[in-house]
């Protein structure tokens, strides 16, 4: 049985916020990617992903966060992950995702995050 899976899309001021909710795996990664897409298609690669509602991610969905950052990055943005529960963030760590994406606790921090460095060299 599939896992339901949800983006929740919001801004804060010119940063697009995409909230996760529920399971991020190979059969709801294409709505991920979808959400990311329509994002850079408005212009729009301030990104701040919200995953305190994320219950779960496969290697099909860390491959959409990958996907996208070059590109992102190419048009002055960043994709800043945020919120992650334990179990998430553990998977997140072990793959070395701190090493290229800024991960902080809450969507308050990233947005702090993007005052301070709007991109992330790497």
């Amino acid at each position: 049985m599939p896992h339901p899976f949800v983006v929740h899309r919001s801004t804060e001021g010119e940063l697009s916020v995409l909230s996760l909710d529920g399971h991020l795996d190979a059969h709801t990664a294409p709505e991920f990617e979808r959400a990311i897409q329509a994002e850079i298609d408005d212009g729009r690669v301030r990104l701040i992903v919200d995953g305190s509602d994320l219950r779960y991610i496969s290697s099909a969905g860390l491959g959409v966060f990958m996907s996208f950052i070059e590109e992102v990055r190419d048009k002055g943005g960043d994709i800043k992950i945020c919120g992650l529960v334990p179990k998430v963030r553990q998977i997140f760590d072990i793959l070395g995702f701190p090493a290229i994406y800024d991960l902080v606790d809450s969507r308050d921090a990233a947005i702090q995050r993007f005052a301070e460095a709007p991109t992330r060299e790497v």
